[in-house]
């Protein structure tokens, strides 16, 4: 059961999300394929920046997502830092060349959510989210977020709602992935891995 990750990250706060989601899927026996998209602020601008360019660094080693990813992946769970209460212009520029894979009805019937991070407590996570559903619903996928049965949607006092996974990084973007927080990643990809084995079963 392959799940594909697929995400943007400025500074590799979301890329640790994907992490975690990645270990939930094993946790429920799937397969993550974590794949990020690619980076469109020029090149001299990261490297004028310490804190882009560590980010950068970080994920050098991480593919970047193809048509074929998409393809090969029996649900899919969608990552981005907010922007201004909405999507990543990055992975908005890879769901805008999904037209063909639409056309095929690849995404139809396959489970899917999103997980965010932002700056500040109310910095978009739920907007982004909410906004992004209506990809997925075109796209035809089955929208899974995360249930209040994960008792750490209760405790949380940094990111995660029934909408899917959150971090808060704070405004320069260091503060780490708190345990809650890394709780909801995890219990989101085990939830995609089960949904879907049922979906694929039936």
């Amino acid at each position: 059961m392959k799940i594909l990750i697929v995400y943007y990250s400025t500074f590799g706060n979301t890329y640790k999300m994907a992490q975690l989601i990645a270990d939930g899927v094993k946790e429920a026996g799937g397969e993550p394929i974590i794949r990020r998209c690619p980076e469109l602020i020029p090149e001299n601008i990261i490297e004028s920046r310490p804190d882009m360019k560590a980010g950068a660094e970080m994920q050098k080693d991480v593919p970047l997502v193809t048509l074929e990813d998409f393809k090969q992946a029996d649900g899919y769970a969608f990552g981005t830092p907010t922007r201004f209460g909405n999507v990543s212009a990055q992975l908005k520029n890879v769901i805008d060349q999904l037209g063909p894979l639409w056309i095929q009805r690849v995404f139809e019937g396959k489970p899917a959510g999103v997980f965010v991070s932002t700056g500040t407590l109310h910095g978009g996570q739920e907007t982004t989210i909410l906004t992004f559903m209506t990809v997925l619903l075109h796209l035809g996928c089955i929208i899974v977020g995360v249930p209040y049965s994960v008792s750490d949607l209760y405790l949380t006092k940094g990111g995660g709602s029934p909408y899917g996974p959150g971090h808060i990084a704070e405004a320069e973007n260091k503060r780490e992935i708190d345990q809650n927080e890394a709780n909801i990643c995890k219990a989101f990809g085990r939830r995609l891995t089960e949904i879907a084995k049922r979906l694929k079963s039936t």
